[in-house]
């Protein structure tokens, strides 16, 4: 197996719900209970990302409540809109980037189109799109619609979506706008080009976007689908990759899988960044590292971690079966279909019951878990990087505040010293940031071909 020489890996904090991502973390001493709705704290978790140059924060967001509990232990109920959030942290930061979730499934291309155009301005082209198809079947019932559409057709039209979005950013020109004052010439008709569209599931005669295109000609492209579906979605479409992989094995597995896909949709393999989930459990000594983990899993409420296995199998209810058994055959799921396989792999390992898996899923939900010293997580992370397993991770605090600042003070210093982790931001847009290139507007590139 090669390895390759330090280079600089991109870390990404993924902050939502404000708490961290075990479960029981909102109830730990120095948690702030409220975090979801409270605005100070978010913008000091935000700024303390950027303090230790991570390189964006990143959250998750689906327009439903979470389904994972009904009992009122679950704390994944209330949360900020995610591009109302990261407006107000665009002018409280100068260089993090600001990646936020919003589904395919539940907007429409134009109120999207605009709502990160605008963002990517605000915030000086530091704007990402996360790209979702909505695996909650609850979201239908927010929006009235009909039963939630299958796992399929929800990418179909995620696809369609996804060329009308960037249509409509190419509506202007870069410089469709001279603003000279002298002529009265305010826009150039030259470089305005209105959007003609005709698919299954969108038809625009002649729409035109109402801001000007992006600062970074589009914004930072993620998805997070792992299915076959997914990947290849991802390999078309993507920029940044954001995964689920339990092992290093199989974040292998996938790097290469979705490297290949790319290579062979005549992309550069290097313009796609893959970022495995990455949940930290570190101290100064291993110790201290399994301490938090086993202070955090003290604190679960009984029946949650079983309703939140429940929920990650696509809402299969669990509690008529045995915990301590294994897990039953399950019906086919219009769900997350890479989660729910995850899962139904790790319930074949041998001896593997109901009880083990949630006590494993809650965690992080099947994201990489690291334990460890602060050393013991740096060498991980450089290993998976080094052997072509990551680009870098989205790195998932446990708790937070405290979990954030272990990470950035503890193992960060270590990844820097030993070259695998920027010293300082560099100039420019999130894409310059992250060595991706900007997409030049279609009818430039005409022009120069």
């Amino acid at each position: 197996m090669s390895v390759r020489q330090p280079r600089e890996m991109i870390l990404g904090a993924y902050i939502s719900y404000g708490t961290g991502h075990h479960p029981a973390a909102w109830r730990m001493d120095r948690s702030c209970a409220d975090a979801a709705q409270n605005i100070d704290h978010y913008t000091s978790l935000v700024q303390h990302a950027e303090d230790n140059l991570f390189d964006f924060i990143f959250l998750s967001d689906t327009p439903s409540v979470f389904a994972d509990d009904h009992l009122g232990y679950g704390s994944r109920v209330v949360v900020f809109e995610p591009l109302t959030f990261l407006a107000a942290m665009a002018v409280q930061t100068r260089h993090i980037g600001l990646i936020a979730t919003s589904s395919t499934s539940y907007k429409e291309p134009f109120n999207l189109a605009r709502e990160y155009a605008s963002l990517d301005w605000i915030s000086g082209g530091r704007a990402g799109w996360n790209l979702v198809t909505s695996s909650k079947a609850g979201a239908a019932v927010n929006f009235g619609h009909a039963p939630h559409a299958e796992h399929e057709a929800r990418y179909d039209r995620a696809g369609e979506f996804f060329d009308l979005t960037c249509r409509f950013w190419d509506s202007w020109e870069d410089d469709a706008f001279p603003r000279d004052k002298a002529s009265g010439l305010f826009y150039d008709p030259a470089k305005r080009h209105p959007v003609h569209f005709e698919g299954q599931h969108f038809r625009i005669a002649g729409g035109l976007l109402n801001i000007a295109r992006p600062v970074q000609g589009r914004p930072v492209i993620v998805q997070a689908g792992a299915s076959a579906t997914g990947r290849d979605f991802a390999a078309r479409h993507a920029e940044l990759v954001f995964t689920a992989s339990g092992s290093i094995e199989d974040a292998r597995e996938f790097y290469r899988d979705v490297k290949a896909r790319a290579a062979r949709h005549g992309r550069d393999p290097d313009q796609l960044k893959i970022l495995p989930g990455c949940s930290p459990y570190c101290g100064p000594t291993a110790d201290h590292g399994r301490r938090k983990l086993q202070d955090l899993q003290d604190k679960v409420a009984p029946g949650l971690a079983l309703s939140m296995l429940s929920d990650l199998l696509g809402g299969f209810d669990l509690s008529p079966y045995d915990i301590d058994g294994p897990l039953p055959p399950l019906p086919r799921s219009n769900g997350n279909q890479s989660r729910r396989a995850m899962i139904e792999k790790l319930a074949a390992q041998q001896g593997t019951t109901i009880r083990s898996l949630y006590e494993r899923l809650v965690v992080a939900r099947g994201h990489f878990m690291a334990i460890g010293s602060y050393q013991d997580i740096a060498d991980e992370l450089v290993e998976w990087v080094a052997t072509g397993a990551a680009d870098g991770f989205n790195i998932m605090p446990p708790q937070m505040p405290d979990f954030l600042h272990d990470f950035s003070q503890g193992v960060i210093p270590l990844l820097q010293r030993a070259g695998w982790f920027k010293q300082a931001y560099r100039t420019g847009t999130l894409r310059d940031k992250l060595g991706l290139d900007r997409p030049r507007h279609p009818r430039a590139r005409a022009s120069v071909e």
